[in-house]
């Protein structure tokens, strides 16, 4: 069976990795410490295909102790407990390093059973995950290792990498591979930041090239690799860091006034087929960051999204569209919101109290009553249909939640009951 371009390709020193110059570049504290020769416990946290594996073999490989490499995909109890068992035998004399794939797949058993291998330096821990390791590894074990964050791969490192593949190509197959510009870049593109992705595309297009006789060129086109990417490797894993990304930046985009970066976050989560999401942040950015600015903003945004749900993708991303430009070129106040949390952060604080008399929704007063009659004002019967009385619980008299915005709608609003309720 033919081993994968990606595989035959993996650099095998760190100035071969492409990308995270932030941890490899020269001068940095990563890099420094693992040509120190002392490798300490950690963690390697980004998306697929970005070199975390890659990084920890050449660290593995260099470090002189004796490495196992298990997946927490297929890793069972017993093959943990196999590793743990070479501790203090001849085959661990230079130190045991264990590269632990995937650990987010590990239960919490599972993990906690190497906390006290890591914590007297018996073992040393590389361990690597997809997934945000503070949610998803074991929290004991977590302050054990030194977490590093692995960044997608731009477009000019995935250049690269694919221009390195090139050479290897040619080597092998004994003949020239000329690839067009827009080819390169097309593939760059189409590749997410994955260079696993972009190798495996260009070894299929490589095969399907001709090359016409034997030691002539052959010649990859951009239409050839259309044909392979399809539409972008975009990475959107549900319920996981690339989905919360996405919305993130979705609303937060909105909430800037940027209509264009708002509908292209839009397009990535339709196109991810996540109607769901986009809706329903659609919904609490309308409400949150748009709020009383434009209050009527809540009901024509919803109606965008009952029509979104009702025709269902493609066409929901038409009603969407024009809601999410709504928004984003909609005047903002986060005055409703901020003061809900307000009141909130009373209550946890356990600042509350009994609910003034006149507010109770009962109309007869016990024995021990000091003070007879529920004495309610019914604001309906006075001037504005206003007057003032108590409120807020004894404890809270006073307190001030809601703050007017400075936008148009609000300051409108303020002034009107500045009026009313100094009676002029």
């Amino acid at each position: 069976m033919a081993e994968p371009l990606a595989q035959r390709l993996r650099p095998q020193t760190l100035d071969e990795v492409c990308g995270q110059q932030h941890l490899l570049g020269k001068g940095q504290v990563f890099r420094r410490v693992i040509e120190g020769g002392r490798v300490p416990n950690m963690v390697f946290y980004g998306p697929s295909g970005v070199g975390k594996t890659t990084v920890a073999r050449i660290i593995a490989q260099n470090s002189g102790m004796r490495l196992h490499r298990l997946n927490g995909t297929s890793a069972s109890t017993a093959d943990i407990k196999e590793v743990l068992g070479e501790i203090g035998t001849l085959h661990a004399a230079g130190g045991l390093l264990l590269y632990l794939d995937e650990i987010q797949y590990l239960n919490k058993k599972q993990q906690q059973s190497l906390l006290e291998c890591i914590e007297d330096g018996s073992v040393t821990l590389i361990a690597s995950t997809t997934e945000n390791p503070y949610f998803y590894i074991y929290n004991a074990l977590l302050s054990r290792c030194t977490v590093f964050e692995f960044k997608a791969l731009t477009d000019e490192d995935i250049c690269q990498g694919i221009r390195n593949a090139l050479a290897r190509l040619e080597a092998e197959e004994g003949g020239p591979i000329r690839m067009e510009e827009e080819a390169l870049q097309q593939l760059a593109m189409g590749a997410g930041g994955d260079l696993r992705k972009a190798l495996g595309c260009l070894e299929f297009v490589a095969a399907a090239a001709p090359r016409g006789e034997p030691g002539g060129e052959k010649r990859i086109t951009a239409e050839m690799v259309r044909q392979v990417t399809g539409r972008t490797a975009m990475r959107y894993d549900r319920q996981g860091d690339d989905q919360y990304d996405i919305l993130s930046a979705f609303q937060k985009s909105m909430r800037g006034s940027d209509p264009d970066a708002a509908l292209h976050y839009l397009a990535r989560l339709l196109e991810a087929g996540d109607l769901v999401s986009a809706c329903r942040r659609l919904m609490v950015c309308a409400c949150e960051d748009v709020g009383l600015a434009w209050p009527q903003i809540i009901p024509i945004v919803k109606a965008a999204v009952d029509a979104a749900n009702m025709v269902g993708l493609p066409e929901a991303s038409i009603p969407l569209a024009d809601a999410v430009i709504l928004v984003a070129t909609s005047p903002k106040s986060n005055s409703g919101e901020a003061g809900i949390q307000r009141a909130m952060a009373d209550l946890q604080r356990g600042k509350s109290g009994p609910i003034p008399r006149q507010l109770q929704n009962k109309h007869f007063d016990g024995e021990d009553a000091a003070v007879k009659g529920q004495h309610y004002r019914y604001p309906h019967d006075y001037p504005n249909h206003w007057v003032a009385q108590q409120y807020l619980p004894d404890a809270l008299q006073g307190a001030r939640y809601y703050e007017y915005g400075e936008n148009k709608a609000e300051q409108a609003a303020r002034a009107y009951w500045e009026r009313v309720k100094q009676g002029k």
